[in-house]
């Protein structure tokens, strides 16, 4: 299994411009509820790592976005 470590970005920067579009949407998704839920997440961070190929996003309360790329989409596991 090979693990290549990505990069990391705080909530609300702009995701990196090589995810698919799915995951940036769904980045944005999750962005958005915890606003709308008035979580403070302004010194959260996203952390990508590229798992076999594929982008696999996780944010600081443990919520990731994985790609699914057979169906070009993305799948959000809520953290805590």
């Amino acid at each position: 299994m090979m693990i290549q470590l990505g990069t990391r970005w705080l909530v609300g920067d702009e995701p990196p411009s090589k995810l698919p579009q799915a995951v940036i949407d769904a980045i944005y998704e999750v962005e958005g509820e915890l606003a709308e839920q008035g979580v403070d997440a302004s010194d959260w961070s996203w952390t990508l790592t590229w798992l076999e190929g594929r982008p696999v996003v996780e944010l600081d309360d443990e919520t990731v976005v994985e790609y699914d790329a057979a169906n070009d989409a993305a799948v959000v596991t809520p953290g805590s």
